[in-house]
This record gives C-alpha cells, sequence and structure tokens, in this order.
C-alpha cells in the first residue's frame, strides 16, 4: 500500500463545555417542549385511531406499503400461484408453507394444494413478492389483522384469497406479462401464451 492510499483521520478536540454534552440535552429538551406545547403540530402528528386513520387522510403509501398478505387472481379467476416454491425459498424467516399438486389447466405444470403463512412468524420484508415470477403472491395496504389463538394468524389458501377480494379495488393487481412460464413443462406453445395483453 502506498502512503498516499492512506488517509489519517485527526479526533477533533472537544471543548470543555462540549464534554459535558449541555449543548445537546439542551437542544433535546428544546425539542421535547416545542412537541409538547405545539398544539398545530400535534394535530398535525397525532392520530386518533381507529376513528383517524393514516388511510382515511390519504397519507398511507398504498403501492409500497406492507401489510397481509395476499393470494392473487389471474384474469381468469384461477389461483395465479404457480406452486414454484420461489416465495418460500426466498422467505427469511421460513413462515410459508406450500404443498404442491398437478395443476388442472393445461397453462402451467404445477398448482398450491395447500399455501400457508404464518402472519405472526412474519418479518413484513417483502421478499416473497419480490421473488414470486408471476406476481402471485403480494403484500397489501390492510394491516388491522386481529387473532385470539395462534392457529387464526396462520393464514391458508381460502383466508389469502379472501383478503385478495377485499383488497383488489384499493390495489389492484399488476398482471406482468409472463415470459412463456407455463413452457417450462413441455407443452406445446398454442396451449400456454404468455399474458401480455392483459398487463395494465
Amino acid at each position: 500500500m502506498r502512503d498516499q492510499d492512506v488517509i489519517v483521520l485527526q479526533e477533533p478536540r472537544l471543548t470543555a463545555v462540549e464534554r459535558l454534552y449541555l449543548p445537546q440535552i439542551l437542544d433535546g429538551l428544546r425539542t421535547t417542549l416545542r412537541h409538547m406545547f405545539s398544539l398545530a403540530r400535534r394535530r398535525q402528528t397525532v392520530r386518533q385511531y381507529p376513528e383517524d386513520t393514516r388511510q382515511g387522510r390519504g397519507e398511507l403509501r398504498i403501492a409500497n406499503y406492507r401489510g397481509v398478505h395476499r393470494l392473487n387472481k389471474d384474469p381468469h379467476g384461477r389461483v395465479a400461484c404457480v406452486a414454484c416454491f420461489m416465495c418460500s425459498t426466498a422467505c427469511p424467516v421460513q413462515c410459508i408453507h406450500i404443498e404442491a399438486g398437478e395443476s388442472p389447466w393445461p397453462d402451467r405444470e404445477k398448482c398450491p394444494v395447500k399455501f400457508d403463512i404464518d402472519e405472526l412468524r412474519c418479518i413484513y420484508c417483502g421478499f416473497c413478492e419480490e421473488a414470486c415470477p408471476v406476481d402471485a403472491i403480494e403484500l397489501t395496504p390492510h394491516y388491522e389483522l386481529v387473532g385470539r389463538t395462534r392457529e387464526e394468524m396462520i393464514l391458508d389458501k381460502e383466508k389469502l384469497l379472501a383478503v385478495y377480494e377485499r383488497t383488489k379495488e384499493l390495489k389492484p393487481r399488476k398482471n406482468p406479462p409472463i415470459t412463456d412460464y407455463g413452457l417450462t413443462g413441455g407443452q406445446p406453445p398454442e396451449v400456454s401464451r404468455p399474458n401480455v395483453q392483459g398487463k395494465v
């Protein structure tokens, strides 16, 4: 390593007042008191939940909010999932459990027989949404999920499809074009065409 590549940093010298951290403490107290006694600032930041919500005020960013999962349907009303296991592989906490079965439709090889997500274990990172090649799993802006037992917080395929029905107007499915995913099973090209015309 050359001498000109080495950068020597000098530690800044603090004065006696700076070593007591009094200016920083007083600055923090000033900010706290300003927020405490400013009624206009409090009305701007405090929400009276559940009557006053971020979604009701239009402050919730629906496009990228990570709430409860949903399982999307394709334009034909079928489950969009092709049971490729990419979402469960990408999940860092392994909260997604899928069991695949043979698909009754000719444009795909497999479909999920069982699809469970443990919402208590999930960290809502969005890796499953990013990993899905057919946009089948998605995080919604729905955040009011309540359960009295652990079993109620494990969402199966029917519950995930019910979340889709409740949130499809609020956050429509992107429906991306699929790049010949159905052709991986060896079907002829006439059977499975990519869904390019259905793109929103």
